[in-house]
């Protein structure tokens, strides 16, 4: 079916009974959450933002939120084993635990997805402090990942209650221009990526917006197949990924054999200027997928004509897609922990509400070559 657009954008339910505000955070349960919130400001350009621990009455972990414009990381570590965070990190390893949304009503977010049949993570409470009130619950979805309903109009402190201000004044990292999230891809199991599309619409009210089959994604070795849920106003996408059947191991599968489950296969950050975004996160060590030169050769033919330098993208690997409303670029790093498992995609748009398609078999090759490094092709 190559590509089926149900909707593109601006999408409206009869009754939107979840409106979603865009990404509140992404939480990251990790083994060292101070080397980790390190990483992603030395490495990503990340300030420092916000601490909870013991010292702030938190007894049992810590945490570190760090942020870049609109986007905000929150790293979490245990502090002793024998408790969900630890169970999560001995069996996925550093990985996504919580994509929280920002929400104007926090407890109707959580009453309106039970009702329809979500399975309840944490039920609505209020944090409060002297800089006002924060409402939190939240549901499960794929695997041991969770949403986060997150309503903070009446709070006015640095991140939320329990956190105090955090940083180091000789290390003040500059930013690299990364600004939201744009959207957040999850790799589910054999025959699960449509159990999980009727989730998201039938739960959350999310539309299926683009869907792409084997034939879309693959290679001479492995496939997959893809379908995006957008919420309402697509300010929240979530594409959810499942393995097809290849000669040999696709991406999905390595990710859901080392992560040991459903998860958050990649989180893709938004920039208003990829090329100086890239140029400094190779600078500072961040590591990206690599595509063979010759996908330079016919670019312009490919996808028209851009705005920018086309030796510059060829230089920094950036690859270019179309649709028609306008063109896309993106970048892909390698997996950011020792498992071959999370990573981070670099995008700006200019008009595209697309995802690349034109790109799929260039990057699933320069993957199956990473897959054959290790081993796992």
């Amino acid at each position: 079916m190559s590509v089926t657009t149900i909707q593109k954008r601006n999408i409206k339910s009869e009754k939107d009974f979840l409106p979603l505000e865009g990404t509140d955070y992404v939480e990251f349960y990790v083994g060292n959450a101070k080397q980790a919130a390190h990483f992603y400001m030395s490495a990503f350009g990340f300030q420092a933002l916000a601490y909870a621990g013991p010292e702030t009455g938190t007894k049992d972990k810590v945490s570190y939120a760090v942020r870049q414009h609109k986007l905000t990381f929150v790293l979490t570590t245990p502090l002793k084993p024998g408790n969900e965070i630890a169970d999560h990190i001995y069996k996925h390893g550093d990985g996504v635990k919580a994509l929280a949304l920002k929400v104007s009503d926090a407890e109707n977010a959580w009453k309106e997805t039970i009702k329809r049949g979500a399975k309840s993570y944490i039920e609505p409470y209020s944090s409060k402090d002297e800089n006002g009130e924060v409402i939190i619950s939240g549901i499960h979805t794929y695997g041991d990942t969770v949403h986060l309903f997150i309503e903070r109009k009446n709070y006015h402190g640095v991140f939320m209650p329990g956190f105090i201000a955090w940083g180091n004044p000789y290390f003040k990292p500059v930013d690299t221009g990364l600004q939201y999230v744009d959207h957040c891809v999850g790799n589910v199991g054999w025959n699960q990526m449509n159990p999980w599309v009727s989730f998201y619409e039938n739960v959350m009210g999310f539309r299926n917006i683009l869907s792409f089959d084997d034939e879309d994604i693959s290679t001479e070795y492995s496939a997959l197949m893809s379908k995006v849920m957008s919420n309402g106003n697509g300010f929240v996408k979530f594409p959810i990924n499942e393995p097809a059947e290849g000669k040999k191991k696709s991406q999905v599968e390595e990710y859901l054999e080392y992560y040991n489950g459903e998860g958050v296969q990649h989180v893709a950050l938004a920039t208003n200027n990829i090329v100086e975004t890239v140029k400094e996160l190779r600078k500072r060590g961040v590591e990206f997928l690599q595509v063979p030169t010759t996908y330079y050769d016919d670019l312009l033919s490919r996808v028209g004509q851009i705005e920018e330098d086309i030796h510059s993208l060829k230089d920094l690997g950036i690859l270019v897609d179309r649709d028609d409303e306008g063109y896309l670029l993106q970048l892909f790093t390698k997996p950011v922990e020792d498992r071959p498992t999370v990573f981070f995609e670099i995008i700006q748009r200019k008009g595209a509400h697309s995802f690349g398609k034109g790109n799929f078999k260039a990057l699933f090759e320069a993957i199956e070559r990473e897959q054959e490094a290790r081993g796992n092709l």
